[in-house]
């Protein structure tokens, strides 16, 4: 244990780590603070469900997967020209949004959250980005993952939290102003750190084959993609499973909350273990832990069994995602990697939005363990591809 303390206490003094570190962490709570806050001003201006649902899917969707054209736009012209820009763009439609609740209209509010959505900010792809510049070697590197990545989860725990806080003396359009004072102040202090300015534009990033295409990442981004995939349909077979045996709410939440903390341990354990093979030939193990663990969680037969399943689900997703972001910057030029960790991440998510969509159509149709059975298949066929597939993974991609 305090081999483990040792080593995430190396990273933390690294140069410049700390104070680079907080200011991406106070930018990155806005990502836990804003959607939920968009989601219940709009629902309580438009009293709809409905719109707050499509209000909330363009934010998300131009967020999630214009993500990669943002982290080129990082990557060519810099940290410090791209992202304050981008801040400056996200703020002021969330102003504008805010503002257009006071006399909400669907057709007022749904281009802005879309537009509003597409500017914000990559500030965890820009991080990661950062932390392999300041890391002296990738086994650092590796725990400077791996610390992010567990921080970076409970911020979307912790964000939330401030939300539901500020709910109780002040309207829900305040948690939209918090997010975006949030993400002002952080990108603020990002861009100024020492160890930001050192880094220069990558001129050739915007080039084609520029380091971080899907293609080149194939392998990153497809256990990316059905990890995402695992969290969306876990989440929602979760509620699924508690309601069927008429237990409520109250324990749903106690195993969302056991598979983030699996997620958390997982992330800490393997960052700090010193792993000798290539993070290619550890992805398609720990892809394939996470299948088997899906399966188990469909043979629990009660709540307490499916809380310890679903721990073990969590346990294999921070490593696999972290090994994931390795392999992407491993695969890129050092001027294209905010792009190729941006892929990484929009897999996660994009998996993420279809795993409940996939999870809500079958739940209906088939019992929760075929269910969670169907899905660990998913993932299980997966890792055997992950593990035929030769990508060439240790290579940089020439810009």
């Amino acid at each position: 244990m305090s081999a483990s303390r040792a080593s995430y206490r190396a990273v933390l003094r690294l140069p410049q780590a700390r104070r680079t570190f907080a200011a991406a962490l106070l930018g990155r709570l806005s990502y836990g603070v804003v959607p939920l806050s968009v989601m219940l001003s709009v629902t309580h201006a438009c009293g709809s469900y409905t719109v707050a649902g499509g209000v909330m899917a363009l934010f998300g969707g131009t967020a999630v997967f214009l993500s990669p054209a943002r982290a080129a736009l990082v990557d060519r012209l810099g940290p410090r020209r791209a992202l304050p820009a981008l801040t400056a763009a996200h703020l002021t439609l969330l102003a504008l949004l805010t503002l257009g609740l006071t006399r909400p209209s669907p057709l007022v509010l749904a281009p802005l959250a879309a537009a509003a959505g597409s500017c914000c900010p990559p500030l965890g792809p820009a991080m990661r980005a950062v932390w392999s510049r300041l890391t002296p070697d990738r086994g650092l590197l590796q725990r400077a993952y791996s610390l992010d990545g567990v921080a970076e989860e409970l911020l979307f725990v912790t964000g939330p939290l401030l939300v539901g806080v500020l709910a109780g003396f002040a309207p829900p359009a305040a948690g939209i102003l918090l997010g975006a004072a949030l993400m002002g102040a952080g990108t603020a202090a990002f861009v100024t750190s020492p160890a930001v300015r050192a880094v220069p534009p990558g001129k050739g990033a915007g080039r084609r084959g520029g380091g971080g295409g899907p293609r080149r990442l194939a392998r990153p981004v497809a256990a990316a993609l059905v990890v995402g995939l695992a969290i969306g349909v876990a989440d929602l077979l979760i509620v699924a499973f508690t309601e069927s045996r008429g237990h409520g709410g109250a324990p749903a939440a106690w195993l969302l909350a056991a598979m983030s903390a699996g997620s958390a341990v997982g992330g800490l354990a393997h960052g700090a273990v010193s792993w000798r093979g290539a993070p290619g030939t550890r992805l398609p193990l720990l892809t394939a832990g996470l299948g088997v663990a899906l399966c188990a969680a469909g043979l629990a037969p009660g709540a307490v069994t499916l809380g310890v399943a679903v721990a073990a689900v969590g346990f294999f997703v921070s490593p696999t995602i972290t090994t994931g972001y390795l392999m992407a910057d491993e695969s890129a030029a050092p001027e294209a990697r905010v792009r190729a960790g941006a892929w990484v991440n929009t897999a996660v998510n994009a998996g993420s939005t279809a795993g409940t969509a996939v999870a809500g159509a079958l739940a209906g149709r088939l019992p929760v363990a075929w269910c969670f059975a169907l899905t660990g298949a998913v993932v299980l066929t997966t890792a055997t591809a992950v593990t035929l597939r030769s990508s060439g993974g240790g290579r940089p991609v020439p810009a």
